[in-house]
């Protein structure tokens, strides 16, 4: 299966590894680590997560607050938001897949 990020999620991920990274690189390539497994997860098995709206699911990364926002488009799945779920919850809900 496909992955696409629309390009205000890739700016989010883009962000949020950067922001890590700045924290610490060891912190920078853990968090890239957990975003990448969450991502192999969705490829994997990509009903499993929570619907969370329409056709909308979110995985969550493990040991961070963040979730991948993501919808299924036939053979790839289009990540919409990498959401901080402690930020502005829904911010993410108009996004197309």
């Amino acid at each position: 299966m496909n992955i696409r990020f629309v390009s205000l999620a890739q700016q989010e991920f883009d962000n949020a590894v950067e922001w890590h990274q700045q924290q610490s690189a060891q912190l920078g390539e853990q968090f890239l680590d957990e975003v990448h497994r969450a991502i192999k997860r969705i490829a994997t098995y990509p009903s499993s997560c929570a619907k969370i709206d329409h056709d909308l699911r979110r995985c969550m990364v493990s040991r961070f607050p963040y979730g991948l926002i993501y919808g299924i488009d036939e053979e790839t799945i289009v990540i919409v938001a990498v959401a901080h779920l402690h930020r502005k919850p829904r911010y993410w809900a108009k996004r197309q897949t």
